[in-house]
């Protein structure tokens, strides 16, 4: 579902991404790693055709990223870290916006943002405005805009930042229920992006790690945990490595 074929981006003389190919296949959940500045937010910008790569391929869904970026941007739903809401919108009628943004054809809209409030947990508050939402809940509208068309594909990047402990427990389910929808709903594949690891030992079966623009580690989470070792130690034993002068920070 997801191909990054030898993806670099170079900003002048600095490497911020370094040769980086890794495939995601239908239903996995990756946890994508790496310490601040090692190319994590960029890489995501690649894949969801925000920046295009010096070098390589993003293919998404059978789907080049710059030769069939129409394509390939229907097949993926993107949460950035800071989610682009409208405060000032209500939750129903920014979620039909965002429809017609994607091309789900009008007489489709009404149904698949009722699905997308309902997947989400949002069905209660359609018809609030998002400025009066809580935190929590204005997550689950960042994640409603990412699915509200459908897309085989997610790419979540720190989708629980500052939530609280329950909020953080309700957006991981929530994921996990994408990744692994009951019912005959679309299955989602995910990439997710965040410096918090107890949510990649929850969630999350793979994990692929880079520092200073390259990968350093892919491998299933069982294992780099297996002998009793921790997530945080794969972590600080990989990111520890004097790999290159560090690149432009993401």
């Amino acid at each position: 579902m997801i191909a990054a074929k030898d993806l670099s981006k170079r900003y002048g003389d600095l490497l911020a991404v370094d040769h980086v190919s890794f495939d995601v296949a239908q239903g996995e959940v990756v946890g994508f790693l790496g310490p601040n500045g090692a190319g994590k937010t960029t890489t995501m910008r690649i894949l969801t055709g925000f920046l295009p790569p010096t070098d390589g391929q993003a293919v998404i869904d059978g789907h080049d990223m710059f030769e069939d970026p129409l394509a390939a941007r229907r097949s993926v739903g993107y949460l950035p870290e800071s989610p682009p809401l409208y405060p000032e919108m209500d939750v129903e009628g920014y979620l039909l916006f965002v429809a017609k943004l994607k091309d789900v054809p009008r007489k489709d809209r009404r149904e698949a943002v009722s699905r997308a409030l309902e997947r989400c947990g949002l069905a209660e508050v359609r018809r609030r405005v998002i400025g009066a939402l809580s935190k929590g809940f204005r997550q689950r509208v960042g994640l409603a805009q990412a699915i509200v068309h459908s897309p085989p594909v997610l790419i979540l990047d720190e989708p629980t930042v500052g939530l609280d402990p329950t909020q953080i427990r309700e957006i991981r389910g929530l994921i996990a229920d994408l990744a692994a929808p009951k019912g005959g709903e679309t299955q989602h594949t995910v990439i997710l992006s965040t410096h918090i690891l107890p949510e990649v030992e929850a969630i999350c079966r793979r994990v692929i790690l880079i520092h200073r623009g390259r990968k350093v580690v892919d491998s299933p989470l069982t294992e780099l945990t297996q002998g009793g070792r921790s997530l945080e130690q794969v972590f600080a034993q990989h990111t520890a490595r004097d790999l290159a002068p560090a690149p432009a920070s993401t």
